[in-house]
């Protein structure tokens, strides 16, 4: 299993990190005391556990049992159980800065009776071994959100594109539109097979049917340029941060040429290394 501990000053954020954490395929547990951590690892990695990826976000808002933190990480290391730290971090004034603009009180102001900028200093000594102990130290003073998740994608994937799940699907326009797509391209200009008798109960998974539609130059000339399209969006896309991306592919019935496209979409980006996954919403009606 791998494990990762997350940590880091209130406002550099965490939040957004666990977002995107949860988008790579990790497991994550928010707000885990120290002291359960040992036990949580103990439950995940019995026999039959379907977690291979789990991240733990422990910080200054466990209060008094947030010092046990050393304590408990040290046991790990004695016990040979291997984990990373991530340790999210930014400049006092910009952490002071966040908490004004969207007037959260920070953890420690309550518990300590103490103003932000005390909280916030307070906070980085409380947190100065962990931080020196981090894997990984991402400061976010500068840094969107995107960014943030892009950074993300490298440490933990190594390639950005990985960070995006793309669904490519087929639908038929008279059975409604697709609602939930991000892009939507319509093929009910191409040659459509339902009026070829014997081709009319087939579907675009058939090769007879890819090979009429694909037959015609007006298809290959479509195809061709949706291809140059969707690989020059879909790299800006993970570049963006974006973690779905549905592509969908319309045809009068959703059966016939909107299938065949929605395949080769999706041998296309299979190929180049994308995450993908194909989807016929209508083929099976009449």
């Amino acid at each position: 299993m791998e494990l990762l501990i997350v940590t880091g000053m209130s406002g550099a954020g965490k939040s957004q990190a666990v977002h995107a954490l949860e988008d790579i395929g990790f497991y994550c547990v928010d707000n885990i005391p120290p002291m359960l951590i040992r036990p949580f690892v103990d439950l995940s990695s019995r026999g039959g556990s379907e977690l291979e990826k789990v991240a733990m976000i422990t910080d200054v808002r466990g209060g008094a049992l947030f010092q046990d933190v050393s304590r408990v990480l040290q046991e790990l290391r004695e016990h040979n159980v291997s984990f990373k730290i991530l340790f999210l971090d930014a400049t006092d004034e910009v952490l002071i800065r966040r908490y004004k603009e969207n007037r959260r009180r920070h953890p420690l102001c309550d518990t300590q009776n103490v103003s932000i900028a005390q909280a916030v200093r307070r906070e980085r000594e409380l947190l100065r071994v962990l931080r020196d102990q981090a894997d990984f130290v991402l400061d976010t003073s500068q840094t969107s959100i995107a960014q943030l998740k892009q950074n993300l994608f490298n440490i933990f994937l190594g390639d950005i594109s990985q960070g995006l799940n793309i669904q490519c699907m087929s639908f038929g326009f008279k059975y409604g539109a697709a609602t939930e797509a991000d892009l939507v391209f319509d093929v009910r200009c191409l040659p459509n097979p339902y009026y070829i008798d014997e081709l009319r109960p087939l579907t675009g998974l058939d090769d007879a049917i890819q090979e009429y539609v694909m037959d015609s130059e007006v298809s290959k000339g479509y195809m061709e340029r949706l291809m140059s399209l969707i690989d020059f969006c879909v790299p800006l896309y993970c570049n963006e941060g974006k973690s779905q991306l549905v592509v969908a592919i319309g045809c009068t019935g959703g059966k016939h040429r909107s299938v065949t496209f929605a395949e080769l979409i999706y041998k296309h980006l299979k190929d180049k290394g994308y995450r993908v996954s194909v989807n016929h919403r209508d083929i099976s009606k009449a």
